[in-house]
């Protein structure tokens, strides 16, 4: 099978395409067909080596896992022996061992059947980015007022759309290019922020969700109610010791003192969110926004694009589809999808 590895790490040129085994699976494991599969900050990340503090995970001097990818979706294609939720033939996402092949391993607990009115690009673009949006605005409910800072990337359109729900008002930060696209997926109010400063206004919020970590913990603390909520999750690797690392440590520091609350949390992938996703997903309340498709032969510009940190909303690497590529238009889009599918209990 052709598959995208990596033996070092680097910029995109250390990403080589070529020809491998098909990965064995265990008895809980499910061998995925590869239709599609999405791209993460995370990607460009690992295959970085960034920060260095994670090197122990990813590997200390190359990577530990040779073919990168995470977020799938695709056919399964075998079960192993103690599988009990799928069988070969199902559309599936989720998470699975090195995506960026044709053929991955995935455990039965990080998959779940695909949402029927989402195309596999679609579906790709769904788990990592879906789950941390909804993990990260749990417990919001109606009467509060949420600000997504950095909301036109893949993890700010998923949330803006998974915190709009009545009663709640949803206020999106981006540039200018941006913001009718986020009007157009329910953003109640948006921000410039080339124009203005959302940390600096009169305005608090309940909840900040903050994708970018490019304001002070103080000022951000300054945008929230005197009960509000911080939930920080800018990556900043370009801090490349401790990324975003030493910036939560201060800010728990911080928070204790006050009656505010910093929210933080790592993004797992749990079979019961991606349930959650599929619903809101066939229910006609969230729809992925894609920015770019490419051909898994251009694997390395993908990454490329989403290291760039301007990606509106996500990034997708279509693995079975013929080469041809998908470029963006004017402005990248919500693709519209069809009547609401009813959901079995």
């Amino acid at each position: 099978m052709q598959a995208i590895m990596q033996d070092r790490y680097g910029s995109a040129g250390v990403l080589e395409s070529g020809d491998i085994e098909k990965p064995d699976i265990g008895d809980d494991q499910v061998l995925v067909r590869v239709q599609a599969a999405g791209v993460n900050p995370a990607d460009w990340a690992i295959m970085s080596g960034l920060p260095y503090v994670a090197r122990p995970v990813y590997g200390l001097r190359r990577p530990k896992a040779g073919v990168r990818g995470t977020d799938v979706s695709g056919t399964v294609e075998a079960v192993g022996a103690l599988v009990t939720r799928f069988k070969p033939g199902d559309e599936v996402f989720g998470s699975a061992d090195g995506s960026f092949a044709e053929y991955a391993a995935a455990s039965e607990h990080t998959l779940a059947r695909k949402p029927g009115n989402l195309t596999f690009e679609q579906a790709a673009a769904v788990p990592m980015a879906g789950q941390v949006a909804l993990q990260a605005l749990r417990g919001v409910e109606a009467g509060h007022k949420v600000l997504i800072n950095g909301a036109s990337g893949g993890i700010g359109t998923f949330a803006v759309q998974i915190a709009k729900s009545p009663g709640v008002e949803v206020t999106a930060v981006a540039s200018t290019r941006n913001l009718d696209m986020l009007r157009s997926i329910g953003a109640d109010d948006v921000i410039d922020y080339t124009h203005d400063d959302f940390t600096q206004g009169a305005q608090r919020y309940d909840l900040i969700l903050d994708n970018l970590s490019n304001h002070s913990l103080s000022d951000l603390r300054r945008a929230l109610t005197p009960t509000g909520i911080l939930v920080p999750n800018g990556g900043r690797f370009d801090k490349r010791w401790f990324a975003s690392g030493g910036r939560v440590i201060a800010g728990m520091v911080m928070f204790r003192f006050v009656s505010q609350t910093l929210r933080t949390f790592i993004q797992s992938t749990k079979h019961a969110d991606l349930l959650e996703l599929k619903e809101l997903i066939e229910a006609g309340l969230v729809t992925p926004v894609i920015d770019r498709t490419y051909a898994l032969s251009e694997t390395a510009q993908a990454i490329g694009h989403v290291g760039e940190g301007h990606a509106r909303g996500k990034t997708v690497i279509s693995v079975s589809a013929s080469p041809m590529v998908l470029r963006p238009g004017p402005a990248a889009q919500a693709i519209p999808a069809p009547a609401p599918i009813a959901v079995a209990s």
